[in-house]
């Protein structure tokens, strides 16, 4: 096959972030790519309600999982050959990824295959979990007179900060937010104490921040042993370390109980993708 006519079977890529968990927080221009999709790969924290509402019913469906240590999860290998794989067929896929496209993802790794290969692609941002998160527990990331920035940083066994930079980490008045930290919380408190965190200093654990089954629990770095010992906290759960989390008790406003949206409704039902969609696992 020539150059020319392999250009001109290629199709396009999207790379969208779908957001917190909340399958209304999206944005206009995804829901109108969902509709013209012919392959959508999701991650496993994609709330199936935003598939049902919004994509085509012939759309190929592919449940990437991309939940670190789990071997049923596509590897980010795996992932990228399937955007290729259907874009080189003329087809346009939409890869979905939760949260904002820029926070913690892979989305390098898939933009160097297209800029490779020649494939057209978009960046659709997403709303962050940490904005969700933040906004539906009543925590502004920087409320004035409690805090002036925000640090965004994962914390799981692979993660590696010098000491330096963990003495920023730790004295900081910024609001420190960590993604991939509700399992290691122990190693966490302990190093922020170690280089020089104040032993008051909240702490807040939100489990599936925006859905209806959200949770958040509050602490300091000094009671943290006695209030959370044995605990183990749902996937997905953010870590928001900082003064902003005192603002919790006065502005928690979002209550569980009462979310009776249409997509909240979907999200409670054991499947989401109806039998017309096709699904590649």
């Amino acid at each position: 096959m020539s150059q020319q006519s392999n250009e001109q079977v290629k199709g396009k890529v999207i790379l969208a972030g779908a957001g917190p968990g909340d399958a209304e927080l999206i944005t206009v221009k995804l829901q109108q790519r969902l509709t013209i999709a012919d392959v959508i790969v999701m991650d496993r924290l994609v709330n199936p309600a935003i598939i049902e509402m919004h994509a085509k019913k012939d759309a190929l469906v592919v449940l990437a999982g991309k939940q670190g240590f789990n071997d049923a999860s596509f590897s980010q290998d795996e992932v990228t050959t399937v955007i290729y794989e259907h874009a080189m067929q003329g087809k346009t896929v939409l890869r979905l990824k939760g949260g904002d496209v820029a926070f913690f993802s892979n989305v390098l790794h898939e933009l160097e295959m297209l800029k490779q290969h020649n494939i057209p692609y978009e960046i659709i941002p997403g709303i962050s979990a940490a904005a969700g998160a933040s906004a539906y527990a009543g925590m502004p990331l920087t409320a004035r007179g409690y805090s002036q920035g925000v640090h965004f940083i994962t914390f799981n066994p692979n993660s590696s900060y010098t000491k330096e930079q963990w003495r920023e980490l730790a004295q900081t008045t910024d609001t420190l937010v960590c993604y991939m930290a509700s399992n290691n919380l122990t190693a966490l408190v302990d190093r922020l104490l170690e280089f020089g965190s104040s032993a008051q200093k909240p702490l807040a654990v939100i489990e599936q921040a925006t859905t209806v089954y959200q949770q958040v629990h509050v602490t300091t770095l000094e009671q943290y042993q006695a209030d959370f010992f044995g605990k183990k906290f749902s996937s997905p759960s953010l870590v928001i370390v900082g003064d902003i989390v005192k603002l919790h008790a006065q502005f928690n406003w979002f209550q569980t109980e009462a979310v009776g949206s249409v997509f909240q409704t979907l999200a409670q039902k054991k499947s989401l993708i109806s039998p017309e969609f096709r699904k590649a696992v």
